[in-house]
This record gives structure tokens, C-alpha cells and sequence, in this order.
């Protein structure tokens, strides 16, 4: 038995103080600011003056070229995208300030990027505008089996603070992601199939629309808002600054790594293949195929329950895919797993941030930002053995990269695909190609195109792909129709622009 490795420790790691409003929301909050307009009365840019009435009519903070701060108040997680040098970005403290930089952005005409991890693969959460980042925004709070979570939380603190109350939400494995774009996207974690994705559990959702105005979005008020909000995609229909979600109970679960050699790999892959998304929903794996500090097959996971029943499904497993040449099972306490799930099985929760003093970092954060490319399919349908030899070929290629399979299945399939915004409820695993340093972005591209012909066009909006073609039809299916209707409703104007934006 080896030490227990991280989940995401190959992948260098190193996505409310809300006004109560009523559901049909209220005028802008309380815009200020100078409009520019050059000598023929044309709307111009931003003035210096527009920048300070900007900044003394918000409670947070903005930070603006030249402060001492902003080199590290710009950069995202993944430095591909350091060369980008916004305008502003605007550190919001509650819903008003949104609302203050939502009326900037749209009277002055400055591009207007949402942020709340900094993980947006495409780098869509900065821009050359206007930054608007909520990681101010971050109190995690429960009541009678739901939790108020404002948008910027990070998912590592969100774990920890309802594990006080012995509860929790299903969301993903990545630490610092913020829960809005994870929720806002789907969100896919390591309990969906017992619990369902994360938007599956938001029960209400409170947006800052393009017309200033808070909104609280749920079954009953603003549905077309609500409906869209779960699976739809951040940064396209406002800013979101709050969610309710409904918990489950946090207890003991079991955490298991096991490992192949890579002679066994397509063996074991289509073994996972068809044991993973069909196991009980108590237990969810994860497949990675990895050329990242050498080859590696690993199969990794949680099970709600102890470690003997675990064990029990884990050798119906090695039945099919040959015995693992290593193995890591153990009963834990839900928020260690999720550390461990997150890379950070060694650390503490305040180690488990970046390291910094801005919203969103600590003072003794250990990790690191990674620079990588990703892209994404959704399997439908099992890989046939051509199709596994050929996934497997493309990891073996030279480079630093893996190939990330996630089980679904279970909670996730028992939604119907028009529910929510979110349509993949079919699909059996998400797949995620993930490169690092030279060669990376070939590589992904190849492995992608190789792969289609046996996955097919599906992909996930949180793994965003600014080069992938038909995306309307990939992220989002026959839903993509009804979701361009309800940005036209909501967002006439566009003020929130993304590339791939509906």
C-alpha cells in the first residue's frame, strides 16, 4: 500500500451580505459616475474621473494600473494569460457594488469580464475592460438542511464551513475554483452521482441583470433566469452574487487511489468504463491516464460508506481490469476527502488557497498557478476497443499531459436533459484532455480530433474550448434554442459578451 497520492497533484494545483429583494428585482442600485462624450456628444471612454466616482461609490475596492497591487490583482490561475492588462479590476463587496460596476460598464461602454475563481480555461474572466471579481463575496452560512453561499467562495473553504454544521453540497475537486461558475455551469463532482451536480441542489439563485437590477431566481420567480443559471454558463446572462443550496449530510466516507502499469491500459479502461458510471451511486470514480512524469493509469475515488463495502465493489473492478499493482483505500472524515480530492491531503485549509493578500488568497497558501490547455468531450456511449487503443495512443504520444475521465451516471441521469440548462444527463463520463509546457496545445488538439470520431460532439461549457467549432450544439444541446431566448429577454443589449456567449 502507497502513501495516498492527491487528486489533483499531477495537474500542479499547487468556476451573504445580499440585499433580502424581492423576486422581480429593483431599479439599477445606485450607478455614479461622470458619462465621457468626446466634442460631438458620442459616448467615449472612460475618463480618469469616471475611474474615481467608480471607485468612491463602491464598498470594496478597485485597483487600477500603477497601484502596488495590480500586477497580482490581473492574472488569473493559469498565466497563459498574464499579458492581459484590464482597465480595472473591481474587488466587489455585496450586490451594490456589482450593481455599481454592472451601470459603469454599460453607460461607458467598457467591456465588462465576471470573475469569481479565475479558472475560465479560455481566460474569458479577464479582459482589456473591467474586471468585475467577487471573491469579496464569500460567507458560506446553513439553516435547516440549506446553504447560503455568495459567489465568490472558493469550493475548498465552501467544504470546510458546512462540514462545522455536518453537511455539505456535491461540487468539484478543485480548491480554488469559485462556486459560481462551477454552479453556473453544471458542476461535476465527486458525490453527483449519489447527490447530482451542483446546480442540481441550487434552489435559488440572486443575479445583478444587465439593467442593474437584483433578481432572486428560483421555481416560482424569474424560472426563465433560474432554469438558464443551471448549466447555462457564467458570465453570460449577469453576475450572480448569491446561491441557496440544498445539503446533505457530511459523514465518514472512503477515499481509494489504485494503479495500473501501462501495459494494462486499455484492459482497464474499458473495465472502468463499464463499471464506473453503472456502480451504486454511493460511489463515484474517476479514470487518469497520464504522461506526466511518467506513464501512469490510476482509477480514483470516493465512496459514501465504509471501507469494507468499498473494498467489496473495488474487487469487482480488478475482476475485470486485472489486479492493480497498487492500491490506497481509507475511511475518513468528509472534509479531509475532500482535501485529499482537492491535491491538498497534507495541508490545512488555509494552506489549500494561492498564496496572498488579495479576496480569495491567504497568507500561508501553498499553491501554485498552472499553466496549461485543455479541452473537453462527453461520452455517450462506451469506447469500443478501437476506440480505447486509440485514447490510449494519444497519452503515450510525447509530451506532459492526461487524460481525465469522470463517472456519471446515477443522480446525474435521473434529471431530464431540458430540466436545467444543463443537458448531458445521458452521457456516461466527461472526458478532459489536459497538457502542460511545449507541445501542449498540439497535443490537445490531436488527441481531441483523434478522439471525435468516437466520442462524438459533446463537451462541457466549464471546460471551455474557445477553438472548438458548433460549440452552441456541444455544451448545450437541444437547450442551446431556449437559452438564446432568454439571453434576448434578459440581455438585449449584450452588455455580457463572451466569444462563445448565447
Amino acid at each position: 500500500m502507497r502513501t495516498a497520492p492527491d487528486r489533483r497533484a499531477f495537474l500542479r494545483t499547487g468556476g451573504l451580505a445580499a440585499l433580502a429583494l424581492g423576486a422581480q428585482g429593483t431599479p439599477a442600485l445606485g450607478a455614479t459616475g461622470t458619462t465621457g462624450r468626446d466634442t460631438t456628444g458620442a459616448m467615449s471612454g472612460p475618463r480618469p474621473a469616471d475611474w474615481r466616482a467608480l471607485a468612491d461609490g463602491l464598498a470594496g475596492k478597485i485597483i487600477r494600473p500603477g497601484d502596488a497591487s495590480y500586477d497580482s490583482a490581473r492574472r488569473l490561475f493559469n498565466p497563459t494569460f498574464d499579458a492581459v492588462r484590464p482597465a480595472g479590476v473591481a474587488y466587489c463587496a455585496n450586490p451594490s457594488d456589482v450593481a455599481e460596476c454592472v451601470g459603469f460598464a454599460r453607460r461607458l461602454n467598457v467591456p465588462l469580464a465576471v470573475r469569481s475563481g479565475g479558472h475560465s480555461y479560455a481566460g474569458w474572466s479577464t479582459g482589456t475592460g473591467l474586471v468585475l471579481d467577487v471573491s469579496r463575496m464569500s460567507k458560506v452560512s446553513h439553516t435547516a438542511g440549506r446553504a447560503r453561499v455568495e459567489a465568490g467562495a472558493k469550493l475548498i473553504d465552501v467544504y470546510d464551513r458546512l462540514a462545522a454544521s455536518g453537511v455539505s453540497i456535491p461540487a468539484g475537486t478543485c480548491a480554488t475554483v469559485g462556486v459560481s461558475g462551477l454552479a453556473l455551469g453544471g458542476g461535476i463532482g465527486v458525490v453527483s452521482r449519489k447527490y447530482g451536480l451542483t446546480c442540481d441542489v441550487m434552489e435559488s439563485v440572486q443575479i445583478v441583470t444587465a439593467d442593474g437590477r437584483l433578481l432572486t431566481c428560483d421555481a416560482n420567480h424569474n424560472a426563465d433566469l433560474y432554469w438558464a443559471s443551471r448549466g447555462g454558463g457564467g458570465g453570460n446572462l449577469g453576475v450572480a452574487v448569491s446561491f441557496e443550496f440544498r445539503t446533505h449530510p457530511a459523514r465518514e466516507v472512503t477515499v481509494f487511489f489504485l494503479h495500473w502499469p501501462w501495459s494494462k491500459a486499455v484492459r482497464a479502461l474499458r473495465a472502468w468504463q463499464a463499471w464506473g458510471p453503472s456502480a451504486p451511486d454511493a460511489l463515484w470514480s474517476g479514470m487518469h491516464l497520464s504522461r506526466d512524469g511518467g506513464m501512469d493509469v490510476q482509477v480514483v475515488g470516493l465512496y459514501l460508506g465504509g471501507r469494507a463495502d468499498c473494498e467489496r465493489l473495488l474487487d469487482r473492478l480488478a475482476d475485470a481490469a486485472g489486479s492493480p499493482s497498487s492500491s490506497y483505500v481509507r475511511q475518513t472524515s468528509y472534509r479531509q476527502a475532500m482535501l485529499t480530492m482537492a491535491g491538498c491531503g497534507s495541508l490545512s485549509v488555509t494552506q489549500c488557497h494561492l498564496g496572498g493578500s488579495l479576496p480569495g488568497q491567504t497568507r500561508g497558501g501553498r499553491l501554485s498557478r498552472d499553466t496549461f490547455t485543455a479541452k473537453s468531450h462527453m461520452a455517450y456511449r462506451p469506447l469500443s476497443e478501437a476506440g480505447a487503443g486509440s485514447l490510449v495512443a494519444q497519452v503515450a504520444r510525447p509530451g506532459n499531459h492526461t487524460v481525465l475521465l469522470d463517472a456519471l451516471g446515477g443522480a446525474v441521469a435521473r434529471v431530464r436533459p431540458d430540466a436545467t440548462a444543463f443537458p448531458h444527463r445521458a452521457a456516461l463520463y466527461s472526458v478532459q484532455y489536459y497538457a502542460h509546457r511545449t507541445g501542449a496545445a498540439t497535443w490537445a488538439r490531436t488527441a481531441h480530433a483523434a478522439m471525435r470520431p468516437h466520442f462524438g460532439d459533446h463537451a462541457y461549457v466549464n471546460y471551455t474550448d474557445p477553438e472548438l467549432g458548433g460549440w452552441r450544439a456541444a455544451y448545450y444541446g437541444a437547450n442551446a434554442t431556449r437559452l438564446a431566448q432568454v439571453k434576448a429577454a434578459r440581455d438585449p443589449g449584450r452588455l455580457f459578451r463572451l466569444p462563445q456567449g448565447i
